[in-house]
């Protein structure tokens, strides 16, 4: 098979704020099987040639992988032959995966060197005792996936065909898939928080070992060139900690009107001042606060217009096509008035998130859990265990130092009544929410998106809110200011799902979802195939007051510090995007933006 680095999908360096000059991408033609009866290990496949072939990183349910099958899937497997480059001798040689859903153990060489649960985090295996330099060894990875399993799946149906707001689903690899040579003792990832207030950055940089007489350098640097730089012992802590105190005619702020970004250059010396080991990354100077119930950043109140963005692509499902499509997708959502996202029920991949960094985008960083139950007999809902606190602080620790993110949200839409009794939810709940708040204290976190708030703390406060009425809709805030807003009730018997609301700031953080499809427009109810919230719109006029109306109750609101409207693009069968699936566009772009660039009241405020 090809190792053509030139030619391999999905090229680029997946992981632009922690990046090593030496990899090699493993993306590309991978030996592949089906193994629907997850029989593969007693039936001899680790030893054995696969039927079939895939382009990694698609999952095999996407025409992209040249597969296409989007049956169930319980296991798959891939296999490839590596070489690790002779020049790597003497180095650790680390294989990382950005994301293999759901389950993934993986054999070098007929030995297996790691396992990880988990469809939407990476993990790192060490292969360097199973993977000699210069020989030509066998590389096989199985994934299991199945799909009424209580596992985080996001949006992925566990029925054959989806429908409604559920997709096919994605097994196997989706992400890149990597080699990196490392030093005996290696710098990890860097944990890098801005502090606007002193003009600095507080860095964190983990080591796999100390190093006697070493020392961690960090260089900071911008378009004029050098702007500082610190140092600190190696041999003293197993994290290392540096302030870099920026000189004040060189401060300047990351915002979406400014997203300026400082080149960050760490260095690992030994006693004798040489390089063992360097990373590239990169920071924005800028501070999330609340202010009863104003959102600030840097200070200044930025009404939060965000757009649910769910990551699917008809040809690749949550794998983006190429680099330029994730920017695309970002670029649409300005054009369209917005000024960030919810990146909704998938963890995104990294290179998204640097070009929401550089392009001055806003998200919400979350986990893919929608809809968890844990009652008694539940099958339909996801039903969180133990692995989604896992997941989520693997998410946490990849992402947390990208300015782009200004809160977290743990889980979404979490279905299950407030009783009397403290049930498996609560514990789940509050467990990924002190897990949030415990690895960073820097951003607002929102216990759950819609429904089931259970966490007395949460910095935050939403629902999600369907109404199609703008009318209807403003007069369900028309209470907020008394405490008493909009909140979302069981809708067979009106009973409460939460705790009661403690006056933090407010968002609607789902709503519109106007659903148009002008192919069906003239077609009888029974023969239509798509799905969408509420009654349909008749035609473009109907949608345009609809949309401005929906949005003016929100911005007109005083005490509402942002929204998020369903959604940025048709999905599949969900037909309510404000562009089509195919990312081409569905109405005139400047009526939306005119709609949603105006001052918002709480920004007019101050």
């Amino acid at each position: 098979m090809s190792d053509d680095q030139t030619t391999l999908p999905r090229a680029e360096y997946p992981r632009p704020q922690f990046r090593r000059e030496r990899w090699l991408n493993l993306n590309g033609r991978w030996e592949f099987e089906i193994d629907r009866g997850d029989s593969g290990l007693e039936r001899g496949l680790l030893d054995t040639p696969f039927e079939d072939e895939i382009l990694v990183p698609f999952a095999p349910e996407t025409t992209l992988s040249g597969i296409g099958d989007r049956d169930f899937l319980r296991a798959v497997w891939y296999r490839r032959t590596i070489r690790v480059p002779e020049e790597w001798a003497g180095e650790r040689v680390l294989l990382h995966f950005g994301a293999v859903d759901h389950d993934a153990t993986v054999w070098v060489d007929g030995t297996e060197v790691g396992r990880h649960r988990g469809g939407f985090s990476g993990f790192t295996v060490d292969i360097t005792d199973a993977a000699p330099p210069g020989a030509d060894v066998p590389l096989v990875v199985r994934a299991r996936d199945e799909p009424a399993a209580p596992q985080a799946r996001g949006k992925q149906s566990i029925e054959h065909t989806p429908r409604a707001a559920k997709y096919w689903r994605t097994t196997g690899i989706w992400q890149t898939v990597w080699l990196e040579p490392v030093p005996a003792v290696a710098m990890r990832r860097p944990r890098i928080t801005p502090n606007v207030a002193g003009g600095s950055f507080d860095v964190e940089v983990p080591l796999s070992a100390n190093l006697p007489g070493g020392v961690v350098r960090v260089v900071v640097s911008d378009g004029a060139g050098e702007v500082m730089r610190a140092e600190v012992r190696a041999d003293l802590d197993l994290a290392p900690r540096l302030a870099l105190a920026l000189p004040g005619e060189r401060r300047r702020l990351w915002s979406p009107s400014d997203p300026f970004l400082y080149d960050l250059r760490f260095e690992l010396r030994d006693a004798d001042d040489r390089v063992v080991d360097e990373i590239a990354s990169y920071a924005g100077l800028r501070s999330v606060a609340i202010t009863g119930k104003q959102v600030r950043l840097n200070g200044e109140v930025v009404f939060q217009r965000l757009v649910l963005d769910q990551g699917y692509y008809p040809d690749g499902l949550m794998t983006a096509p190429s680099d330029s499509d994730l920017v695309r997708d970002i670029e649409l959502s300005l054009a369209a008035g917005f000024n960030g996202a919810r990146l909704h029920q998938k963890v995104f991949e990294e290179r998204f998130l640097y070009h929401a960094d550089r392009l001055g985008y806003l998200v919400w960083g979350e986990f893919g859990d929608w809809g968890c139950n844990t009652e008694q007999g539940e099958t339909t809902n996801q039903q969180p265990d133990a692995s989604y606190v896992q997941e989520w602080l693997e998410v946490l620790e990849r992402d947390y130092s990208h300015p782009s993110i200004v809160g977290w949200c743990p889980l979404n839409e979490t279905w299950q009544a407030y009783g009397d009794r403290i049930t498996a939810l609560d514990d789940v709940m509050r467990g990924m929410f002190l897990a949030t708040k415990a690895f960073d204290t820097s951003r607002p976190v929102l216990d759950t998106s819609g429904y089931a708030h259970r966490i007395a703390e949460s910095d935050v406060f939403d629902s999600h809110d369907y109404e199609q009425d703008p009318r209807a809709f403003a007069a369900n805030y028309a209470r907020l200011a008394d405490g008493d807003p909009y909140v979302n009730r069981a809708d067979s018997t009106g009973e409460s799902w939460s705790i009661a609301y403690r006056g933090q700031p407010f968002f609607v953080s789902e709503f519109g979802g106007i659903w148009w499809n002008p192919a069906e427009a003239g077609r009888p109810q029974s023969m239509r195939e798509s799905w969408g919230y509420g009654d349909r719109v008749r035609d473009l006029e109907e949608f345009y007051a609809r949309f401005e109306g929906l949005v003016a109750a929100l911005l007109d609101h005083p005490d509402m510090f942002g929204y998020c409207y369903t959604q940025l693009t048709d999905v599949f069968q969900e037909q309510n995007g404000l562009y089509a699936f195919d990312r081409s566009a569905k109405f005139d772009l400047a009526r939306i933006r005119a709609a949603q660039t105006r001052p918002a009241a709480i920004e007019r405020a101050g």
